[in-house]
């Protein structure tokens, strides 16, 4: 490889060099100088720097537009992975601005620093066609996580949701690290469109199937895909409630991208073999996350059901299995992630301390009591049920058009039934919030710190107005899937 060669790597891996030497000064400048500062001082601080290093980044993809491919797929740059590789940094600027208000730590540097290495995992997850880089970046993004889902010391629940989320994580990372073993031996290659072609060569053979299985049961936990779902419910309760929002939305944007590259850019050729398995796995994601989140008090438990359902409705577009299928997939992503953070914040602001403090009993009133905050909810709550006027709407509507187009009807018939009661869920909770009955004696208002309401009030207003006039949206997913796959 010669030294012009290097340079273009260099220049192609600048977005991920800008993150992780934000990470670092972050990092090195509360540790050595602002540690006598007050907390509020540290977090706006820590946080205007991530926003800096993320718009430093997206600034240096839009300015330096470049295709390219580096070690046969190590790394790689195209339409996908530079749309996807923007929302995930427009979506962690989001999550540090709706941490500055957070009591949950004193370790401001070490929260955004970790909250930058995920980023880094996830962008580097979404631009690599080896299973060796995808698995490392998956490690990157799962150690970090680990570690700020216990980021709460003073909450026993953080603790042990931490504990859970790393049994359950390790547990994946082996069944999908087998898997890849398998598929290496198999076919000698762990570029992933090499695999496509080798495995078609090779034809039917168990050790594959055996392959298949354990890369669907690794991404399955990643995705908290049904029955693969058990860590989830818990550890978005016990998590501090910034890090829920980042992982139900920004966390499944990079997993996906992932699965989407293994299952039909590696996978494709045997679609007869993988179909079945992910058949399953929508059924059971869309009706078991639906039906549960019914009796659901806990408003973290409830979406972390709801994000179970979502993934189910993904899980369906990939289940179609070509472009059609992967640019719905795309759209109900790009719409999907920035509601669920703005959900989370206002869950945040909401909550208070006490077990009681993220019942939906808490949210009772509070449309009437503070109208702005209960409208802006509302409107996040129906663009997630999918109601026509929101993006939630033609994010759905995709994805069941891309399933009858694969003629899965069936399949697209019971993901809709599952949709019907998901959607009760979600209107049950704006009545709530509605509730004229509702007494407001002892009630205090809720302050809503500037950051929060701006992050709140953009994605309301993008909810409705790509529910309005999708074609932007629906255009850049479809540019960015044009040419992945053949």
């Amino acid at each position: 490889m010669n030294t012009s060669a290097y340079f273009d790597l260099f220049a192609a891996l600048t977005p991920e060099i800008f993150i992780v030497g934000t990470a670092l000064l972050v990092l090195a400048y509360d540790l050595l100088a602002l540690q006598d500062l007050p907390r509020s001082y540290r977090m706006n601080l820590g946080a205007g720097l991530t926003v800096v290093g993320c718009a430093g980044a997206f600034t240096w993809m839009i300015a330096n537009h470049t295709i390219g491919n580096w070690h046969h797929g190590m790394f790689l740059i195209d339409p996908l992975n530079e749309l996807v590789k923007g929302a995930i940094l427009l979506l962690t600027a989001l999550t540090a601005l709706l941490s500055v208000d957070a009591k949950f730590t004193r370790h401001c540097g070490e929260y955004f620093a970790l909250l930058l290495l995920a980023t880094v995992g996830m962008m580097l997850l979404a631009s690599t066609e080896d299973l060796l880089m995808l698995f490392a970046s998956l490690e990157l993004v799962s150690l970090s996580l680990y570690i700020l889902v216990a980021f709460d010391k003073s909450s026993r629940a953080s603790a042990e949701a931490a504990i859970k989320y790393f049994l359950f994580g390790g547990l994946s990372a082996a069944f999908l690290l087998f898997g890849f073993s398998l598929l290496y031996g198999l076919t000698g290659t762990t570029n992933i469109p090499s695999l496509s072609y080798r495995l078609f060569i090779l034809g039917p053979d168990v050790l594959v199937s055996i392959a298949f299985v354990m890369v669907i049961i690794g991404f399955g936990f990643k995705l908290a895909a049904v029955p693969f779902h058990l860590w989830s419910p818990d550890v978005y309760q016990g998590a501090p409630t910034p890090v829920t929002g980042f992982m139900a939305s920004i966390v499944k944007v990079g997993a996906f991208v992932g699965f989407v590259r293994v299952i039909l850019s590696g996978l494709g050729t045997q679609i007869d073999t993988w179909r079945p398995a992910l058949w399953v796995l929508v059924v059971l994601s869309t009706v078991v996350g639906a039906s549960v989140a019914l009796v659901q008090r806990d408003v973290k438990r409830l979406l972390a059901y709801s994000s179970i359902n979502h993934a189910g409705f993904m899980l369906l577009a990939l289940w179609a299995g070509d472009l059609r299928g992967v640019a719905s997939l795309v759209f109900y992503l790009l719409s999907y992630a920035p509601v669920v953070v703005a959900t989370f914040a206002v869950v945040t602001l909401v909550g208070g301390p006490g077990d009681e403090a993220h019942s939906v009993e808490h949210y009772r009133g509070l449309g009437r009591r503070q109208p702005v905050l209960g409208t802006a909810l509302s409107v996040l709550l129906l663009s997630q049920l999918g109601a026509p006027l929101t993006v939630g709407f033609f994010a759905k509507f995709g994805v069941l058009g891309a399933a009858v187009n694969a003629n899965a009807q069936v399949l697209a018939l019971i993901t809709l039934l599952a949709a019907a009661v998901a959607a009760y869920v979600y209107l049950r909770w704006i009545l709530t919030l509605w509730d004229s009955s509702a007494s407001d004696e002892g009630a205090a208002r809720i302050a809503v710190p500037r950051a929060s309401a701006s992050v709140i009030a953009v994605v309301c207003v993008a909810s409705v107005l790509f529910g309005v006039w999708p074609g932007p949206l629906a255009a850049l997913a479809q540019h960015a899937t044009a040419l992945f796959l053949p």
